[in-house]
């Protein structure tokens, strides 16, 4: 019998996403955010967690939400990429869900196009639907690198 898949549920706008539980790291309320000079859109900056620099995605910026309100139930999950933890923002941060395999569907031809190859899957949980994230591919390479650059320019003037 196969196991469940176990995700650390988040929302963005109307949608709940999924990640392996075992890409995430931690779950943080937003700190202050130091922002980095010439840094794309959506990369909102650096944090320092526990003395570590940490560059900071803004999921919802990444996935074309224009309204974005800040509120204390903003959060971020802190995953870990090619052993280096990255940030991404999202709305809230829900519980540990656990989806059965029958209930996950391929993304098949709703997700199609390269640009959401990140997309492993669509999770069905009591009536709900949860989009599965591969984060190592929702960061592809040059999204990756320029996080990298922003924290280790941080890093370097401290």
């Amino acid at each position: 019998m196969e196991k469940d898949l176990q995700v650390v549920g988040f929302r963005i706008g109307d949608e709940t996403f999924g990640v392996k539980i075992g890409s995430v790291r931690e779950i943080v309320r937003v700190p202050e955010i130091t922002s980095v000079p010439n840094a794309p859109d959506t990369i909102e900056g650096v944090i320092n967690l526990r003395g570590k620099i940490i560059p900071v995605m803004d999921l919802r910026k990444r996935f074309g939400h224009s309204e974005i309100q800040q509120d204390k139930k903003n959060r971020i999950l802190v995953v870990e990429l090619e052993n280096k933890l990255v940030g991404l923002i999202v709305n809230s941060a829900s519980e540990v869900l656990k989806i059965p395999p029958s209930e996950i569907e391929s993304p098949g031809s709703v997700f199609a196009d390269s640009e959401s190859s990140y997309v492993t899957g669509v999770g069905k949980l009591k009536g709900r639907l949860i989009i599965l994230l591969d984060i190592s591919k929702l960061l592809h390479r040059p999204e990756f690198k320029k996080l990298e650059e922003a924290a280790e320019t941080v890093a370097s003037v401290r």
